[in-house]
């Protein structure tokens, strides 16, 4: 399993990224981007109460999660420099079809202009096994 990117925590990072970052927004997020220069990319996840109870939202953040590893931090790839960002969950994180969530964030941070890891350089996905032939 690849290493997840750090993480922001403390209230005052979201509250930076939030005053001095640059906000793009898709359906099914909004992505807060702050650049840094010469430090490792972390990353923050956050959902609000306005989307519904703990579960829900909960839900939401899992698949904020996976949706940032697997779009920056895929096996084998190092991890992407120089941004800081905080993902926020809307309304339709939860429920939205899970590749076009993908869709949403791999569009958010080209628009934000954060470079993702070369896709190229990405261990491949193991194979599933073939199926057997119908008799």
């Amino acid at each position: 399993m690849p290493a997840r990117p750090p993480r922001l925590k403390q209230r005052r990072e979201f509250q930076r990224l939030s005053a001095k970052g640059v906000r793009v927004a898709r359906p099914g997020m909004a992505v807060q981007v702050l650049p840094a220069p010469g430090q490792t990319l972390r990353i923050g996840f956050t959902v609000t109460k306005k989307i519904g109870n703990a579960v829900t939202r909960n839900r939401a953040k899992r698949r904020l999660r996976e949706a940032a590893r697997l779009l920056l931090a895929p096996p084998g790839a190092p991890l992407p420099t120089g941004h800081e960002l905080v993902l926020i969950g809307r309304d339709a994180t939860a429920t939205r079809d899970f590749a076009t969530l993908m869709g949403d964030l791999r569009g958010a941070l080209k628009q934000a202009g954060v470079a993702l890891p070369d896709r190229a350089r990405a261990a491949p996905a193991p194979a599933l096994p073939a199926a057997a032939p119908a008799p």
